[in-house]
Protein backbone atom coordinates (compact mmCIF):
# COMPACT_ATOMS: atom_id res chain seq x y z
CA UNK A 1 0.00 0.00 0.00
CA UNK A 2 0.71 3.47 -0.91
CA UNK A 3 1.01 5.97 1.90
CA UNK A 4 -1.58 8.98 1.61
CA UNK A 5 0.12 12.11 0.33
CA UNK A 6 -1.12 15.10 2.66
CA UNK A 7 2.02 16.57 1.93
CA UNK A 8 3.07 17.11 -1.47
CA UNK A 9 6.43 19.87 -2.40
CA UNK A 10 7.17 20.72 -6.22
CA UNK A 11 10.97 20.81 -6.97
CA UNK A 12 11.86 23.41 -9.04
CA UNK A 13 9.71 26.20 -10.95
CA UNK A 14 9.00 26.65 -14.58
CA UNK A 15 6.66 25.58 -17.27
CA UNK A 16 6.64 21.64 -15.13
CA UNK A 17 6.53 22.90 -11.87
CA UNK A 18 3.56 25.24 -12.14
CA UNK A 19 1.73 23.46 -14.31
CA UNK A 20 2.31 20.93 -11.72
CA UNK A 21 1.38 22.60 -8.76
CA UNK A 22 -1.64 24.81 -10.47
CA UNK A 23 -3.05 21.44 -11.31
CA UNK A 24 -2.51 20.32 -7.86
CA UNK A 25 -4.05 23.47 -5.96
CA UNK A 26 -6.85 22.94 -8.26
CA UNK A 27 -7.43 19.26 -7.99
CA UNK A 28 -6.59 18.43 -4.82
CA UNK A 29 -7.84 21.60 -2.77
CA UNK A 30 -8.52 20.98 0.72
CA UNK A 31 -7.25 17.43 0.24
CA UNK A 32 -3.41 18.10 0.18
CA UNK A 33 -1.18 21.23 -0.02
CA UNK A 34 1.51 21.62 -2.22
CA UNK A 35 4.82 23.72 -1.54
CA UNK A 36 7.04 24.54 -4.41
CA UNK A 37 10.65 24.83 -3.71
CA UNK A 38 12.30 27.03 -6.57
CA UNK A 39 15.84 27.87 -6.63
CA UNK A 40 17.73 30.38 -8.91
CA UNK A 41 20.68 27.44 -9.39
CA UNK A 42 18.17 25.28 -11.33
CA UNK A 43 16.85 28.50 -13.14
CA UNK A 44 14.44 28.10 -16.17
CA UNK A 45 15.35 26.62 -19.59
CA UNK A 46 12.47 29.25 -20.94
CA UNK A 47 13.60 29.60 -24.81
CA UNK A 48 9.89 29.87 -25.55
CA UNK A 49 7.84 27.29 -26.36
CA UNK A 50 5.13 25.78 -29.49
CA UNK A 51 2.65 23.18 -28.08
CA UNK A 52 0.59 20.50 -29.12
CA UNK A 53 -3.24 20.57 -28.86
CA UNK A 54 -3.83 18.71 -25.63
CA UNK A 55 -2.84 22.03 -23.97
CA UNK A 56 -6.00 23.48 -24.12
CA UNK A 57 -7.18 20.91 -22.18
CA UNK A 58 -4.88 21.36 -19.63
CA UNK A 59 -5.78 25.40 -19.31
CA UNK A 60 -9.48 24.34 -19.81
CA UNK A 61 -9.44 21.48 -16.48
CA UNK A 62 -7.36 24.07 -14.27
CA UNK A 63 -9.83 27.26 -15.51
CA UNK A 64 -7.61 29.71 -17.77
CA UNK A 65 -9.15 32.11 -19.94
CA UNK A 66 -7.53 31.90 -23.48
CA UNK A 67 -7.89 35.55 -23.53
CA UNK A 68 -6.06 36.36 -20.37
CA UNK A 69 -3.80 33.39 -21.21
CA UNK A 70 -2.58 34.44 -24.33
CA UNK A 71 -2.41 38.46 -23.47
CA UNK A 72 -0.05 37.29 -20.29
CA UNK A 73 1.93 34.63 -22.11
CA UNK A 74 2.57 36.87 -25.83
CA UNK A 75 1.03 33.94 -27.40
CA UNK A 76 -0.08 33.47 -30.61
CA UNK A 77 -2.10 31.01 -32.16
CA UNK A 78 -0.53 27.51 -34.13
CA UNK A 79 -2.13 25.42 -36.35
CA UNK A 80 0.92 22.99 -37.14
CA UNK A 81 4.54 23.13 -38.54
CA UNK A 82 5.93 23.89 -41.73
CA UNK A 83 8.93 21.22 -42.49
CA UNK A 84 11.56 22.58 -45.10
CA UNK A 85 13.74 20.98 -46.48
CA UNK A 86 13.93 17.40 -44.84
CA UNK A 87 12.75 14.75 -47.32
CA UNK A 88 15.34 17.14 -49.92
CA UNK A 89 16.69 20.86 -50.60
CA UNK A 90 13.77 22.91 -52.21
CA UNK A 91 10.71 20.65 -50.57
CA UNK A 92 8.41 21.58 -47.93
CA UNK A 93 5.36 20.17 -46.11
CA UNK A 94 3.03 20.50 -43.35
CA UNK A 95 2.14 18.72 -39.84
CA UNK A 96 -1.19 20.63 -39.11
CA UNK A 97 -3.57 19.48 -36.65
CA UNK A 98 -6.72 18.25 -39.04
CA UNK A 99 -7.75 15.37 -40.69
CA UNK A 100 -7.73 14.15 -44.60
CA UNK A 101 -11.63 12.45 -44.47
CA UNK A 102 -12.05 9.12 -43.82
CA UNK A 103 -8.85 7.71 -43.36
CA UNK A 104 -9.99 3.80 -43.55
CA UNK A 105 -12.56 3.36 -45.67
CA UNK A 106 -13.22 1.66 -49.01
CA UNK A 107 -13.13 5.44 -50.76
CA UNK A 108 -9.99 6.68 -48.65
CA UNK A 109 -9.26 10.13 -49.63
CA UNK A 110 -5.16 9.54 -49.21
CA UNK A 111 -4.99 6.51 -51.47
CA UNK A 112 -7.62 7.83 -53.94
CA UNK A 113 -5.13 10.75 -54.13
CA UNK A 114 -2.49 8.78 -54.91
CA UNK A 115 -3.73 6.18 -56.83
CA UNK A 116 -4.96 9.28 -59.86
CA UNK A 117 -1.14 10.73 -59.27
CA UNK A 118 -1.96 14.08 -58.68
CA UNK A 119 0.68 16.65 -59.02
CA UNK A 120 0.03 18.28 -55.51
CA UNK A 121 0.46 17.59 -51.81
CA UNK A 122 -2.12 15.85 -50.27
CA UNK A 123 -2.51 19.15 -47.53
CA UNK A 124 -4.39 20.62 -50.00
CA UNK A 125 -6.92 18.46 -48.91
CA UNK A 126 -6.74 19.17 -45.09
CA UNK A 127 -8.21 22.69 -43.86
CA UNK A 128 -5.80 23.65 -41.33
CA UNK A 129 -2.92 22.98 -43.64
CA UNK A 130 -4.25 25.59 -46.21
CA UNK A 131 -4.81 28.11 -43.85
CA UNK A 132 -1.70 27.52 -42.54
CA UNK A 133 -0.62 27.47 -46.38
CA UNK A 134 -2.55 31.09 -46.60
CA UNK A 135 -1.73 32.67 -43.17
CA UNK A 136 -5.24 32.48 -42.30
CA UNK A 137 -6.44 31.58 -39.27
CA UNK A 138 -9.99 31.52 -37.07
CA UNK A 139 -11.14 29.83 -34.15
CA UNK A 140 -12.98 26.67 -35.10
CA UNK A 141 -16.45 25.35 -34.13
CA UNK A 142 -16.30 23.37 -30.92
CA UNK A 143 -19.26 21.36 -32.16
CA UNK A 144 -18.29 20.66 -35.74
CA UNK A 145 -14.55 21.14 -35.39
CA UNK A 146 -12.67 20.99 -39.01
CA UNK A 147 -9.27 21.36 -37.16
CA UNK A 148 -7.64 21.37 -33.64
CA UNK A 149 -5.06 24.38 -32.42
CA UNK A 150 -2.60 24.73 -30.33
CA UNK A 151 -0.45 28.03 -29.38
CA UNK A 152 2.89 29.58 -29.29
CA UNK A 153 3.87 31.55 -26.15
CA UNK A 154 6.72 32.36 -23.92
CA UNK A 155 7.72 30.10 -21.52
CA UNK A 156 8.96 32.50 -18.70
CA UNK A 157 5.71 34.50 -18.80
CA UNK A 158 3.74 31.66 -18.73
CA UNK A 159 5.30 30.02 -15.59
CA UNK A 160 4.96 33.52 -14.34
CA UNK A 161 1.06 33.28 -15.03
CA UNK A 162 0.64 29.79 -13.40
CA UNK A 163 2.99 30.72 -10.24
CA UNK A 164 -0.11 33.51 -10.02
CA UNK A 165 -2.80 31.34 -10.56
CA UNK A 166 -0.85 28.45 -8.13
CA UNK A 167 -0.70 30.75 -5.21
CA UNK A 168 -4.43 32.14 -5.24
CA UNK A 169 -5.41 28.81 -5.15
CA UNK A 170 -3.37 27.69 -2.09
CA UNK A 171 0.05 26.68 -3.16
CA UNK A 172 2.88 27.91 -0.87
CA UNK A 173 6.10 29.38 -2.91
CA UNK A 174 9.03 29.37 -0.91
CA UNK A 175 12.59 30.00 -2.83
CA UNK A 176 16.24 28.85 -1.92
CA UNK A 177 18.97 26.99 -3.02
CA UNK A 178 18.72 23.14 -1.62
CA UNK A 179 21.88 22.06 -0.13
CA UNK A 180 21.00 18.73 0.83
CA UNK A 181 18.42 15.93 0.40
CA UNK A 182 17.19 14.15 3.81
CA UNK A 183 16.35 9.98 3.06
CA UNK A 184 13.62 7.84 4.30
CA UNK A 185 14.81 4.82 5.61
CA UNK A 186 12.59 3.10 2.61
CA UNK A 187 14.85 4.97 0.23
CA UNK A 188 12.40 7.51 -0.74
CA UNK A 189 12.93 11.45 0.10
CA UNK A 190 11.97 12.59 3.50
CA UNK A 191 12.97 16.58 3.43
CA UNK A 192 14.91 18.98 1.70
CA UNK A 193 17.13 21.47 3.59
CA UNK A 194 17.79 24.60 1.99
CA UNK A 195 21.19 26.85 2.12
CA UNK A 196 19.79 28.57 5.00
CA UNK A 197 19.12 25.86 7.12
CA UNK A 198 15.29 25.39 6.57
CA UNK A 199 13.40 21.95 6.17
CA UNK A 200 11.07 21.56 3.68
CA UNK A 201 9.45 17.72 4.80
CA UNK A 202 7.10 15.89 2.31
CA UNK A 203 4.94 12.62 1.50
CA UNK A 204 5.31 13.14 -2.41
CA UNK A 205 8.02 14.88 -3.89
CA UNK A 206 7.85 16.32 -7.93
CA UNK A 207 10.74 16.24 -9.33
CA UNK A 208 10.61 19.62 -11.79
CA UNK A 209 14.31 20.02 -11.67
CA UNK A 210 15.22 20.27 -15.46
CA UNK A 211 17.84 18.73 -16.83
CA UNK A 212 20.01 18.44 -13.23
CA UNK A 213 17.12 15.99 -12.53
CA UNK A 214 17.77 16.60 -8.66
CA UNK A 215 15.80 13.84 -6.80
CA UNK A 216 15.24 10.98 -9.29
CA UNK A 217 18.55 10.96 -11.24
CA UNK A 218 21.01 12.32 -8.60
CA UNK A 219 19.72 11.42 -5.32
CA UNK A 220 17.86 8.15 -6.34
CA UNK A 221 20.45 7.64 -9.16
CA UNK A 222 17.63 6.23 -11.62
CA UNK A 223 19.89 4.98 -14.92
CA UNK A 224 18.97 6.60 -17.91
CA UNK A 225 17.53 4.81 -20.88
CA UNK A 226 19.52 6.42 -23.77
CA UNK A 227 18.06 7.14 -27.62
CA UNK A 228 21.14 9.35 -28.90
CA UNK A 229 21.57 6.35 -31.56
CA UNK A 230 18.17 7.40 -33.37
CA UNK A 231 18.15 10.59 -32.23
CA UNK A 232 21.98 12.38 -32.18
CA UNK A 233 20.84 15.84 -31.57
CA UNK A 234 22.26 16.80 -28.25
CA UNK A 235 22.12 21.07 -28.16
CA UNK A 236 20.75 23.92 -29.35
CA UNK A 237 21.62 27.68 -29.54
CA UNK A 238 18.63 29.44 -28.90
CA UNK A 239 18.34 33.62 -30.01
CA UNK A 240 15.01 35.89 -30.10
CA UNK A 241 14.71 38.85 -32.67
CA UNK A 242 12.77 41.30 -33.70
CA UNK A 243 9.61 40.63 -35.19
CA UNK A 244 9.19 41.76 -38.94
CA UNK A 245 6.08 43.33 -39.97
CA UNK A 246 2.86 42.81 -38.90
CA UNK A 247 1.97 39.02 -40.88
CA UNK A 248 2.01 36.32 -37.82
CA UNK A 249 2.67 32.73 -39.59
CA UNK A 250 0.10 30.49 -37.53
CA UNK A 251 2.55 27.62 -37.76
CA UNK A 252 5.94 26.97 -36.33
CA UNK A 253 8.68 26.15 -39.11
CA UNK A 254 11.10 23.61 -38.85
CA UNK A 255 14.14 23.65 -40.99
CA UNK A 256 16.85 20.85 -42.10
CA UNK A 257 20.15 22.00 -41.42
CA UNK A 258 23.78 20.97 -42.27
CA UNK A 259 24.02 19.21 -38.84
CA UNK A 260 20.68 19.36 -37.11
CA UNK A 261 17.57 21.77 -37.53
CA UNK A 262 16.12 25.36 -37.06
CA UNK A 263 13.17 26.77 -35.66
CA UNK A 264 11.12 29.59 -35.84
CA UNK A 265 8.39 30.42 -33.95
CA UNK A 266 6.06 33.53 -33.80
CA UNK A 267 5.39 35.40 -30.95
CA UNK A 268 3.26 38.67 -30.47
CA UNK A 269 6.08 40.80 -30.16
CA UNK A 270 8.73 38.93 -30.85
CA UNK A 271 10.53 36.13 -33.12
CA UNK A 272 11.96 32.65 -31.53
CA UNK A 273 14.69 31.46 -33.47
CA UNK A 274 17.12 28.60 -32.07
CA UNK A 275 19.51 25.38 -33.91
CA UNK A 276 18.85 22.17 -32.68
CA UNK A 277 22.21 20.01 -33.55
CA UNK A 278 24.32 17.39 -33.13
CA UNK A 279 27.54 18.20 -31.75
CA UNK A 280 28.80 14.49 -33.42
CA UNK A 281 28.61 16.29 -36.41
CA UNK A 282 28.93 19.71 -36.38
CA UNK A 283 30.64 22.07 -34.15
CA UNK A 284 28.74 24.60 -31.84
CA UNK A 285 30.48 27.72 -33.67
CA UNK A 286 29.21 26.85 -37.19
CA UNK A 287 26.02 25.69 -35.40
CA UNK A 288 25.85 29.32 -34.27
CA UNK A 289 26.59 30.97 -37.65
CA UNK A 290 23.85 28.63 -39.36
CA UNK A 291 21.18 29.96 -36.88
CA UNK A 292 21.97 33.78 -36.87
CA UNK A 293 21.47 33.39 -40.65
CA UNK A 294 17.86 32.67 -40.09
CA UNK A 295 16.92 35.62 -38.36
CA UNK A 296 14.61 37.39 -39.58
CA UNK A 297 14.85 40.48 -37.50
CA UNK A 298 17.87 42.08 -35.67
CA UNK A 299 18.62 39.55 -32.27
CA UNK A 300 16.77 41.22 -29.00
CA UNK A 301 19.34 38.44 -26.79
CA UNK A 302 22.73 37.06 -26.99
CA UNK A 303 22.58 33.28 -28.86
CA UNK A 304 21.95 30.77 -25.52
CA UNK A 305 23.57 27.27 -25.88
CA UNK A 306 22.09 24.46 -23.94
CA UNK A 307 22.91 21.06 -24.02
CA UNK A 308 20.96 18.27 -23.33
CA UNK A 309 20.52 14.03 -23.96
CA UNK A 310 17.77 12.26 -25.88
CA UNK A 311 15.91 9.81 -23.76
CA UNK A 312 14.08 9.15 -20.30
CA UNK A 313 14.90 7.27 -17.16
CA UNK A 314 13.95 4.17 -16.46
CA UNK A 315 11.08 5.13 -14.16
CA UNK A 316 9.39 7.89 -13.49
CA UNK A 317 7.94 7.13 -10.53
CA UNK A 318 10.37 5.74 -7.58
CA UNK A 319 9.82 5.46 -3.93
CA UNK A 320 7.92 8.81 -2.97
CA UNK A 321 9.45 10.89 -6.19
CA UNK A 322 7.68 11.58 -9.23
CA UNK A 323 9.88 13.31 -11.89
CA UNK A 324 7.70 15.69 -14.34
CA UNK A 325 9.22 17.49 -17.17
CA UNK A 326 12.61 17.12 -18.13
CA UNK A 327 14.19 15.64 -14.87
CA UNK A 328 11.88 12.84 -16.31
CA UNK A 329 13.21 13.08 -19.79
CA UNK A 330 13.67 14.73 -23.02
CA UNK A 331 13.13 14.60 -26.56
CA UNK A 332 14.26 16.96 -29.22
CA UNK A 333 11.57 19.58 -30.02
CA UNK A 334 10.77 18.62 -33.31
CA UNK A 335 6.93 18.05 -32.80
CA UNK A 336 6.72 20.51 -29.41
CA UNK A 337 6.09 17.68 -26.80
CA UNK A 338 7.98 19.15 -24.58
CA UNK A 339 5.12 20.36 -22.85
CA UNK A 340 2.72 17.86 -23.43
CA UNK A 341 4.97 15.20 -21.76
CA UNK A 342 4.73 17.21 -18.82
CA UNK A 343 0.65 17.44 -19.35
CA UNK A 344 0.35 14.10 -19.91
CA UNK A 345 2.22 13.38 -16.43
CA UNK A 346 0.31 15.40 -14.80
CA UNK A 347 -2.66 13.66 -15.96
CA UNK A 348 -1.31 9.95 -14.93
CA UNK A 349 -0.47 11.66 -11.44
CA UNK A 350 -3.71 13.44 -10.55
CA UNK A 351 -5.94 10.51 -12.15
CA UNK A 352 -4.23 8.37 -9.35
CA UNK A 353 -4.47 11.11 -6.30
CA UNK A 354 -8.18 11.91 -6.82
CA UNK A 355 -9.05 8.54 -7.40
CA UNK A 356 -10.58 8.73 -3.75
CA UNK A 357 -8.83 4.99 -3.01
CA UNK A 358 -6.07 3.43 -1.25
CA UNK A 359 -2.94 3.56 -3.89
CA UNK A 360 -1.00 0.44 -4.48
CA UNK A 361 2.39 -0.56 -5.67
CA UNK A 362 1.25 -1.87 -9.19
CA UNK A 363 -0.54 1.71 -9.58
CA UNK A 364 3.46 2.87 -9.88
CA UNK A 365 4.47 -0.07 -12.14
CA UNK A 366 1.89 1.28 -14.00
CA UNK A 367 2.83 4.87 -14.12
CA UNK A 368 5.75 4.18 -15.10
CA UNK A 369 4.97 1.46 -18.02
CA UNK A 370 2.45 4.11 -19.35
CA UNK A 371 4.98 6.68 -19.33
CA UNK A 372 7.56 4.88 -20.69
CA UNK A 373 5.80 3.84 -23.73
CA UNK A 374 4.35 7.44 -23.88
CA UNK A 375 7.99 8.04 -24.90
CA UNK A 376 8.92 5.86 -27.22
CA UNK A 377 5.99 6.05 -29.09
CA UNK A 378 6.61 9.59 -29.93
CA UNK A 379 10.43 8.64 -30.08
CA UNK A 380 9.32 6.82 -32.96
CA UNK A 381 7.33 9.32 -34.65
CA UNK A 382 9.90 11.83 -33.95
CA UNK A 383 12.91 9.51 -36.09
CA UNK A 384 10.28 8.93 -38.87
CA UNK A 385 10.89 12.94 -39.92
CA UNK A 386 14.39 11.74 -40.45
CA UNK A 387 14.94 8.65 -41.77
CA UNK A 388 12.67 9.04 -44.84
CA UNK A 389 14.83 11.35 -45.94
CA UNK A 390 16.56 11.59 -49.39
CA UNK A 391 19.56 14.26 -47.90
CA UNK A 392 22.85 12.76 -48.34
CA UNK A 393 24.42 15.99 -48.29
CA UNK A 394 25.64 16.12 -44.52
CA UNK A 395 27.33 13.45 -42.22
CA UNK A 396 24.02 13.55 -40.01
CA UNK A 397 21.74 13.13 -42.98
CA UNK A 398 23.50 10.02 -44.18
CA UNK A 399 23.50 8.65 -40.46
CA UNK A 400 19.59 9.24 -39.88
CA UNK A 401 18.53 7.37 -43.67
CA UNK A 402 21.02 4.30 -43.09
CA UNK A 403 20.68 3.95 -39.64
CA UNK A 404 18.92 0.86 -37.81
CA UNK A 405 15.29 1.74 -36.40
CA UNK A 406 13.41 0.65 -32.94
CA UNK A 407 11.69 -2.30 -33.87
CA UNK A 408 8.05 -1.09 -32.64
CA UNK A 409 8.58 1.87 -35.57
CA UNK A 410 10.43 -0.63 -38.17
CA UNK A 411 7.12 -2.83 -38.21
CA UNK A 412 4.93 0.03 -38.45
CA UNK A 413 7.04 0.67 -41.51
CA UNK A 414 6.62 -2.49 -43.03
CA UNK A 415 3.01 -2.42 -42.10
CA UNK A 416 2.63 0.77 -44.39
CA UNK A 417 4.96 -0.30 -46.80
CA UNK A 418 3.47 -3.41 -47.56
CA UNK A 419 -0.73 -2.88 -46.58
CA UNK A 420 -1.20 1.00 -46.30
CA UNK A 421 -1.43 0.33 -42.67
CA UNK A 422 -1.39 3.21 -40.13
CA UNK A 423 -0.99 1.04 -37.48
CA UNK A 424 -1.51 2.53 -34.26
CA UNK A 425 -0.66 0.79 -30.44
CA UNK A 426 -1.42 1.88 -27.19
CA UNK A 427 -0.09 5.03 -25.46
CA UNK A 428 0.35 6.86 -28.94
CA UNK A 429 1.12 10.55 -28.91
CA UNK A 430 0.01 11.41 -32.41
CA UNK A 431 -2.73 10.01 -34.46
CA UNK A 432 -3.29 8.01 -37.86
CA UNK A 433 -3.58 11.61 -39.19
CA UNK A 434 -0.41 12.57 -38.21
CA UNK A 435 1.46 9.87 -39.30
CA UNK A 436 0.04 10.31 -42.68
CA UNK A 437 0.98 14.02 -42.87
CA UNK A 438 4.29 13.19 -42.44
CA UNK A 439 4.78 9.97 -44.47
CA UNK A 440 2.80 12.11 -47.18
CA UNK A 441 5.19 15.06 -46.73
CA UNK A 442 8.08 12.93 -47.05
CA UNK A 443 7.06 11.12 -50.16
CA UNK A 444 6.50 7.18 -48.95
CA UNK A 445 3.89 5.82 -50.17
CA UNK A 446 3.05 2.24 -49.96
CA UNK A 447 4.74 -0.12 -52.69
CA UNK A 448 1.23 -1.43 -54.28
CA UNK A 449 -2.14 -0.08 -54.22
CA UNK A 450 -5.33 -1.99 -52.54
CA UNK A 451 -7.10 -3.45 -55.34
CA UNK A 452 -10.47 -2.30 -53.44
CA UNK A 453 -9.81 1.32 -54.00
CA UNK A 454 -9.90 0.73 -57.63
CA UNK A 455 -13.67 -0.05 -57.44
CA UNK A 456 -14.32 3.96 -57.26
CA UNK A 457 -14.57 4.49 -60.60
CA UNK A 458 -11.08 6.72 -62.01
CA UNK A 459 -12.53 9.93 -62.80
CA UNK A 460 -14.96 9.99 -60.23
CA UNK A 461 -12.22 9.92 -57.56
CA UNK A 462 -10.64 12.91 -59.55
CA UNK A 463 -13.67 14.97 -59.45
CA UNK A 464 -14.29 14.23 -55.97
CA UNK A 465 -10.71 15.44 -54.75
CA UNK A 466 -10.62 18.27 -56.78
CA UNK A 467 -14.35 19.35 -55.35
CA UNK A 468 -13.24 18.93 -52.21
CA UNK A 469 -9.94 20.86 -52.45
CA UNK A 470 -11.40 23.63 -54.46
CA UNK A 471 -13.81 23.52 -51.98
CA UNK A 472 -11.36 24.27 -48.84
CA UNK A 473 -9.54 26.82 -50.96
CA UNK A 474 -12.19 29.06 -51.59
CA UNK A 475 -13.30 28.59 -47.75
CA UNK A 476 -9.98 29.36 -46.52
CA UNK A 477 -9.80 32.61 -49.22
CA UNK A 478 -12.54 33.88 -47.25
CA UNK A 479 -10.81 33.89 -43.37
CA UNK A 480 -9.31 36.59 -41.67
CA UNK A 481 -5.50 36.92 -41.46
CA UNK A 482 -3.78 35.33 -38.31
CA UNK A 483 -3.06 38.63 -36.72
CA UNK A 484 -6.14 39.89 -37.37
CA UNK A 485 -8.02 37.03 -35.25
CA UNK A 486 -5.70 37.37 -32.80
CA UNK A 487 -5.93 40.93 -32.63
CA UNK A 488 -9.90 40.34 -32.32
CA UNK A 489 -9.44 37.82 -29.46
CA UNK A 490 -7.05 40.38 -26.97
CA UNK A 491 -9.46 43.31 -27.46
Amino acid sequence: MVPKFDRIVVVGGGSAGWMTATAIATGLRGRSTVAVVESEEIGIIGVGEATFPSIREYNRLVGIDEREFLRATNGTYKLGIRFCDWLERGRDYFHTFGHFGNLFGSQTLWAQHRRVGLDEPLGLQCVPTVMAMKGRFVLPDEDNAQFKYAYHFDAVQYAAFLRRLAIERGARHTTGRIVDVVRRDDGGVAALVLADGRRIEGDLFIDCSGFGSLLLGRTLDEPFVDYSHWLPVDSAWACPCERAGDELTPYTRATALEGGWAWRIPLQSRTGHGHVFSSRFIDADRAREQLMAQLDGPPVAEPRLLRFATGHRRRFWVHNVVAVGLSSGFLEPLESTSIYLVQDGIGRLMTLLTSGRPLVASDREDYNEGAVRRFARIRDFIILHYCLTRRRDSALWRHVASMELPETLAFKLDAWRRHGLLHQADEEGFDATSWLAVLAGMDHWPERDDPVHAEVPFDRAVRALASRRDGIAATVERLPAHHRTLQQVLR
